[in-house]
């Protein structure tokens, strides 16, 4: 994953230190597009990825949840339709232009009671020791610097009997499905970039990202090394996305 000096960006090798303002870059530039492109790319799909993630993290009425990397949203808002007005969501992202788009959403869905938000760094949580009943972080691992520090706040801030969910893009587990899903990625999804977002870089390093990204076995081996008990590993659509659970006692 990284070395003392370097990390991957992409495909590229970078320094520790330039990666999260090149991520923070990437997604500056494609905010306004954000949700979009999200929908061109998954035919749709992310939305049901999302509700089954939400569906399936055990959320109560009365739960605090934090949503790391939280963008515009989407998981935010699932989550506040469970939690209701006794609970909490605190809606988190460290790009500014991301995080303005989501507030804006909780507001105009008239969820400003239930939502709140905030700029937040994954590797750094401003938050108390067993804070949260629930984390989620939806598509955003792969864009984080250090991992296994992030993963180490998320244990440090989840309260006894919590539990962190993970979901992200994957490894491909059908052969068959492997070769077109290769095609797709970096033949589609740049095309797509450039015809609708004005912007090829950013999804050819979108592609680049999930290639990088830990494959099932290594991910649930980074939160059992965080501290996490119970991993759970759940397959979506032959490994193309996965969901990763844990559990702190």
């Amino acid at each position: 994953m990284t070395t003392d000096k370097t990390t991957h960006f992409g495909y590229r090798e970078v320094a520790v230190q330039e990666k999260q303002a090149l991520v923070g870059e990437v997604f500056s530039r494609v905010a306004s597009r954000y949700d979009l492109m999200n929908d061109l790319m998954s035919m749709g799909l992310h939305r049901l990825w999302k509700r089954h993630f939400v569906d399936t993290a055990g959320l109560r009425p009365g739960h605090r949840v934090l949503d790391l990397a939280g963008g515009t949203g989407d998981i935010s808002k699932l989550a506040a339709g469970i939690v209701g007005d006794e609970g909490l969501v605190v809606l988190t992202d460290i790009n500014g232009p991301m995080l303005a788009r989501g507030r804006d959403r909780m507001l105009d869905a008239g969820l400003s009671t239930r939502v709140t938000s905030a700029r937040v760094n994954a590797e750094a949580l401003p938050f108390p020791d067993s804070s949260f009943d629930c984390i989620t972080i939806a598509f955003g691992l792969r864009n984080v610097t250090d991992q296994p520090r992030a993963l180490a706040e998320m244990r440090r801030v989840l309260k006894p009997g919590g539990r962190a969910l993970v979901l992200e893009f994957s490894e491909v587990r059908a052969p068959l499905l492997k070769p077109a899903y290769d095609i797709y990625s970096f033949t589609v999804l740049p095309l797509l970039g450039r015809l609708v977002a004005a912007d090829e870089a950013s999804y050819r390093y979108l592609a680049e990202s999930i290639r990088k990204h830990p494959n099932q076995a290594a991910l649930a081996g980074l939160m059992t090394g965080a501290g996490f008990e119970d991993v759970e590993v759940r397959n979506l659509l032959g490994g193309i996305v996965a969901i990763h659970s844990g559990r702190v006692y």
